[in-house]
């Protein structure tokens, strides 16, 4: 009996997104304290940050939206296309010699005709 344990897959998931937000936080500082070695005011360069950040939301729901919208009518028009018959009509009722003799039928076989069984 092995006496290691094992990480989880949802573990090793979770570890790297943290390494992901770390790597993207410390980013953003190094970004921030560069604005401020430049000149910019402090609260001018975390101003500049979040409106990266809000910008770079408005993009991505914008795109969300737009894919929603493009999936919606794409699910709408499937669902048109097949509630539709298409032009499928029925054949026409014919005369012919069928079960109940001549006369009136359908496509399935089914006599429409009013007919008298005595004849």
């Amino acid at each position: 009996m092995n006496t290691t344990t094992r990480t989880s897959t949802a573990e090793r998931l979770g570890r790297a997104f943290g390494r992901g937000w770390r790597a993207y936080a410390r980013c953003e500082r190094r970004a921030s304290n560069w604005l401020v070695s430049k000149g910019m005011p402090t609260a001018g360069a975390t101003a500049l940050v979040w409106m990266v950040k809000l910008a770079a939301l408005g993009v991505l729901l914008y795109t969300t939206f737009w894919l929603a919208l493009v999936m919606v009518c794409v699910m709408v028009v499937a669902w048109m296309a097949r509630n539709t018959d298409l032009g499928e009509e029925l054949p026409e009722p014919e005369w012919r010699n069928g079960p109940a003799g001549f006369g009136l039928y359908t496509y399935d076989g089914f006599r429409i005709d009013p007919h008298v069984e005595d004849d």
